[in-house]
């Protein structure tokens, strides 16, 4: 590993942060601090900041893996090349850099100038994030330096996952253990420099509990896992969505830019990873998973769905000036990764909005083809030989391409919402215009990845699902089902808040404004929502703990665990119906098992990246010994190989 410098914070106090009295102004120094001088509550919120944007990476680069997202088709990006589980070394870089240049070199500074002033909630902090930040090296990469990371050394032996584990562990007990110290004489307040929760030390303590919770409830593979001890965390964690840590995030104008890879600042880091371009999509698993109308379900729509999954317009009735007449809502009819060869045949492109008429000629030789495409038009179209002349009209969507087979993308809404520094109209408005000159809306956004949602970095909800699934393990399913209840109701309750936050704030957006609160009881009391102890089942539990996490990458985490759809943990059958490897997947030299039985049949891990490879090499090659060949992608974490 090349040695990382301490980060020079003088280099991120820009000109716009200083007037912003949100959550990056904290103390500006006006001597502009250098590594020595930054104090503890300078340092903090760009430690948090730089692990947040990590976990953003994570959570689209992971959901694309487990099914949630897909991308437009292209054979060379990287993002592309995850939706086909044909995975390349440049997906590792952005998440890897962003923990260890921007986060990680910061730990140890902050508690040595902690320290010098009794500031032990910074250092309580300081160890939480530490924590967090190598379990997701580990979640991701499976070894990773540990012990020596930090330490300057050029070249850092590696850790084993174990060891990484154990570490962490131990890392939140001393955060436990600072937290719970009385500040010195002479210390800062964690208030001034805490973007998460605002110097709580409450919901610190909650957050590290809730922390082990996870991690403990994450070796259910191991012969150590211990569901009493995670119960006995869970006593101590979050038990309303008062006590969730969250990080806020706002949509302004002239927001100053990410030196690690140019996004803004401020904004919600899943959207700077998964809104911010137009080449995001929602899979139609995910979308069946959220109308229960997979192998068994109920058919019953969650009323979450019109708030997670984006909308376009249609339909758009125009004057001769152009001016938006009339319209109708169309939701996104979801990417088919599994059953279907779309990306093969080069799609989803993106829809395109007419600002006058527009004739495509596509030449289609086979005639059933031919034929079947003339039945699904609604525009007009004259047929020349084997040529289908289609006009779109003014104010209609198309796809601009005489590829036939994508003339229906038009259903695929992208992810795509704009803020102030990618062409918004205002701090409301955050729809997706594709032209300037029309008000044609052509995406809405999606609940966990708009510029100024919300960063979930631990709920209740997420104890609540991991109560049940522990109380499921033990048998006790009259537990299991009251936790498994009360997740999904604080799943709806946390969502609520955030909706009635953006209703206060004037938006625009029938996606953003709350859900009715008769749909919700309808829910809760209809066959979507198991409603008794006796038929609860582990795929009921974890499809809602899915949907409650929203695009986290702890959901590929919890598939692997229940090895995705193999049904062979246990006496639980197939928790994740009807998930399957992609369609076109044909990368067996990397997911090299045959079966799904076998763990190296499905994706299992990230590679190092380059930072790595490049420059400690010789270590990288002593850690694993399928350590830079094509089948390290399937060979499972130490947490995810039985024992």
């Amino acid at each position: 590993m090349k040695k990382i410098l301490h980060i020079a914070l003088s280099l991120f106090l820009l000109a716009g942060l200083t007037s912003c009295e949100k959550w990056l102004d904290v103390n500006v120094d006006p001597d502009n601090p250098n590594d020595k001088s930054a104090t503890v509550n300078i340092r903090l919120p760009w430690i948090q900041h730089y692990y947040m944007y990590a976990v953003g990476v994570a959570n689209m680069r992971t959901s694309t893996i487990n099914g949630i997202l897909t991308q437009v088709y292209s054979s060379t990006a990287a993002n592309s090349l995850l939706a086909a589980w044909n995975p390349a070394q440049s997906s590792c870089t952005t998440i890897y850099q962003n923990w260890f240049l921007g986060a990680a070199v910061n730990i140890q500074p902050l508690i040595d100038k902690a320290m010098e002033t009794g500031s032990y909630h910074y250092i309580g902090a300081a160890y939480c994030i530490k924590a967090m930040g190598f379990m997701l090296m580990l979640d991701l990469h499976g070894e990773m330096p540990y012990t020596e990371a930090l330490t300057g050394k050029y070249n850092p032996a590696y850790d084993n996952g174990e060891a990484i584990y154990k570490g962490c562990m131990a890392d939140l007990d001393l955060a436990i253990e600072y937290f719970n110290k009385a500040q010195g004489a002479g210390s800062v307040p964690l208030s001034k420099g805490d973007t998460w929760n605002g110097g709580d030390v409450s919901k610190w303590l909650k957050l590290c509990y809730g922390l082990k919770a996870r991690y403990l409830n994450q070796i259910s593979k191991k012969s150590t896992y211990d569901p009493a001890a995670i119960l006995a965390a869970l006593e101590s964690a979050p038990k309303s969505n008062s006590d969730n840590t969250i990080m806020k995030h706002y949509n302004i104008l002239g927001d100053a830019t990410n030196f690690t890879v140019g996004d803004p600042y401020m904004t919600n880091t899943t959207w700077d990873a998964t809104g911010y371009g137009t080449g995001q999509r929602v899979t139609r698993w995910y979308i069946n998973l959220l109308k229960n109308s997979y192998t068994g379900g109920s058919g019953v729509v969650d009323p979450r769905f019109p708030k997670l999954v984006p909308a376009s317009m249609k339909n758009i009735q125009v004057n001769t000036n152009g001016d938006i007449l009339s319209y109708e809502w169309m939701r996104d009819a979801g990417v088919d990764m599994m059953n279907s060869d779309i990306r093969q045949n080069s799609g989803p492109i993106n829809a395109t909005y007419a600002t006058s008429n527009v004739t495509l000629n596509y030449a289609i030789a086979d005639e059933t083809a031919r034929n079947n495409f003339i039945a699904s038009l609604h525009q007009p179209y004259t047929v020349t030989g084997t040529t289908v002349a289609v006009t779109y009209k003014k104010g209609s969507l198309y796809v601009n391409s005489t590829n036939y087979k994508r003339a229906g993308d038009t259903v695929y809404v992208n992810l795509r919402s704009n803020s102030l520094s990618t062409g918004g109209k205002s701090a409301t408005d955050m729809y997706y215009y594709p032209v300037t000159t029309s008000n044609a809306v052509l995406g809405t956004g999606s609940f966990y990845a708009r510029p100024d949602s919300d960063s979930d970095i631990l709920t209740y909800a997420e104890m609540c699902f991991i109560k049940a699934e522990v109380y499921f393990r033990q048998g006790n399913k009259p537990l299991a089902w009251n936790a498994y209840k009360e997740g999904i109701q604080a799943s709806f309750d946390r969502m609520q808040l955030k909706l009635n936050d953006w209703q206060s704030a004037g938006t625009i957006n029938p996606d953003q404004k709350p859900m009715s609160t008769t749909d919700i009881a309808n829910y809760m009391a209809s066959a979507a929502v198991v409603q008794n102890s006796a038929n609860l089942t582990m795929a009921d539990i974890m499809q809602q703990k899915l949907i409650a996490m929203g695009l986290s990458y702890i959901n590929w985490n919890d598939m692997r665990r229940f090895n995705y759809s193999a049904g062979n943990i246990g006496s639980f059958g197939v928790v994740y119906k009807d998930y399957k490897r992609p369609y076109e997947f044909t990368a067996t030299n990397k997911m090299i098992g045959t079966a799904p039985t076998d763990l190296t049949y499905w994706f299992r891990r990230f590679s190092q990246s380059t930072h790595e490879s490049n420059y400690n090499y010789d270590q990288l090659m002593l850690s694993n010994t399928k350590a830079m060949t094509d089948p390290i992608w399937s060979d499972p974490v130490w947490w995810d190989i039985p024992d």
